[in-house]
């Protein structure tokens, strides 16, 4: 495909507000496969049209969406067909439970495999649960301008009794504050 072309074909999904694709995505978007689309998506990255913020993620680099929930759609695509969501430090944090705000790390939960990615958008971690579908979907909040949801206040601090780690940042007041 024109790199004219490409672009042109990547702004109209951009209106629609999808930035952030995997590779097979962008096999539908561009209508292209195997050494055609590697070749244009190596082209699209040279010229700066296409970023790979981590291993078989693209992202538009002229997109109008890019922001602060730019590595949650980073984040939602590397754990496709999983329930991923905010959780331990990262959700403690938006609701005052710890003092210590991660400032360059999204802490995820996710029926997916564990696993830590460095992205130019921040560090993106990924935590197993084995917590089932069934006790974790009722306990997410949906938030507008968001790509995941986040765990409720109750959710997050099971989770982070779970894999036993910075307990000693927990304020007890504000955990069971129900403000």
């Amino acid at each position: 495909m024109k790199l004219n072309d490409a672009i042109e074909t990547l702004h109209s999904w951009d209106l629609q507000g999808r930035y952030v694709y995997r590779k097979r995505d962008l096999e539908i978007v561009l209508g292209e496969s195997d050494r055609t689309l590697d070749q244009t998506l190596q082209r699209l990255v040279k010229a700066r049209v296409l970023e790979r913020p981590a291993h078989g993620v693209y992202l538009y680099a002229h997109s109008a969406h890019i922001g602060p929930a730019t590595i949650e759609h980073i984040a939602r695509n590397l754990r496709r067909g999983a329930i991923t969501y905010e959780s331990l430090e990262s959700a403690l944090s938006s609701y005052g439970v710890i003092s210590q705000i991660p400032l360059d790390r999204l802490t995820l939960m996710t029926t997916g495999r564990s696993g830590e990615y460095r992205t130019p958008y921040g560090v993106i971690e990924f935590t197993h649960t084995k917590l089932t579908p069934r006790d974790i979907v009722p306990n997410l909040v949906e938030r507008e301008g968001h790509a995941l949801p986040i765990a409720t206040k109750a959710l997050a601090y099971k989770n982070l009794l779970a894999v036993r780690r910075n307990l000693d940042l927990v304020d007890e007041g504000e955990l069971h504050d129900d403000d």
